[in-house]
């Protein structure tokens, strides 16, 4: 699409003077990070029109900035969705019920819910887009809006060390640090502190996680053991990342009840084996290597593990012949 698709997406942000930016449930900080920068960015740029960013609020991210109610009528506004694949997944708004739709994502396509849609799954997050779109358009970066995209950026190469980091993404990031004198050593620090009962719950899932013969690793923790460590399904699901570097495994996943939604949520991450295929069937997708599903309960949890068990089988087979 090349420069086409920038020139569209800010022709209809000029178009429109009340939109709506909504992204996943259950939001990471790339999915904040991208739709609170977003409408940052837009207000910096068009300071009169009306800006909403909707979705269930996250209490361990709320460092990145405040929510906002759904308007009650949206038949004449526009929505932008970001960092969500598909429209199952979307927190808090129809793409319907608007007069016009764009999604911008990161993920492997999935389904087609909105008028306008950029798709680049080689971009290392949507957070990522939202710079590239801004910094090829006359939309006006602000640092309040760079601080919200680089830790965005930053939590979904997990530091830039997956392997969708690409020289686009440092020049991106050195751009936005150059052109913001963004200060960003001190926003690592809202990003990976933790307090004492998260490192005991870390403990915990440590000692305790299952490692099957063909290499998939798992732990499943139940409503009873996160109010014993007071921690809720999306910070037990943000630790996944925490075991990429173990030798004896090839994938592995932390699934969690979510009380809220009153199912399983799931984080399945991979060094090798390709999971996002077994997860797009237990109501979940993402990336070849990084997936998130939501089983309705431990009982379809454990066959999705049998699947990712199978998946992690065969990667090894292939692999050692």
């Amino acid at each position: 699409m090349g420069n086409n698709i920038y020139r569209k997406i800010y022709n209809l942000i000029k178009k429109y003077d009340n939109i709506v930016i909504a992204r996943h449930i259950g939001p990471d900080p790339d999915a904040l990070g991208s739709s609170i920068g977003l409408k940052e960015i837009i207000k910096n740029t068009f300071p009169e029109k009306n800006v909403y960013v909707v979705g269930n609020p996250t209490a361990k991210f709320k460092y990145l900035g405040s929510l906002d109610k759904t308007p009650e009528n949206t038949k004449n506004m526009l929505l932008i969705v970001t960092d969500t694949p598909d429209c199952g997944r979307i927190d808090s708004a129809i793409s319907k019920e608007f007069a016009y739709s764009i999604k911008i994502d990161h993920h492997p396509f999935i389904e087609k819910f909105c008028n306008l849609e950029w798709i680049d799954d080689t971009a290392s997050s949507a957070s990522q887009l939202i710079i590239e779109l801004t910094y090829n358009t006359k939309l006006k970066m602000c640092k309040s809006a760079a601080e919200k995209l680089f830790i965005g950026l930053v939590a979904d190469t997990d530091r830039f060390l997956f392997s969708y980091t690409t020289p686009k993404t440092f020049d991106l990031v050195s751009k936005l640090i150059e052109d913001t004198k963004l200060d960003f050593t001190p926003l690592y620090k809202s990003l990976y502190m933790r307090p004492l009962k998260e490192i005991r719950f870390h403990g915990y899932l440590q000692d305790n996680l299952c490692v099957t013969k063909h290499g998939f690793a798992y732990i499943k923790i139940d409503n009873e053991l996160l109010d014993k460590y007071g921690v809720d399904a999306a910070t037990a699901g943000n630790m996944v990342n925490d075991f990429n570097y173990i030798e004896d495994i090839e994938a592995w996943a932390v699934f969690s009840y979510d009380k809220t939604n009153n199912n399983i949520r799931g984080s399945i991450r991979s060094r090798g084996p390709i999971v996002n295929e077994v997860a797009s069937k237990y109501n979940g997708g993402g990336h070849k290597f990084a997936s998130g599903v939501r089983p309705k309960d431990f009982e379809e949890t454990d066959k999705l593990i049998e699947e990712l068990d199978l998946v992690c089988k065969k990667y090894k087979e292939t692999s050692e012949s």
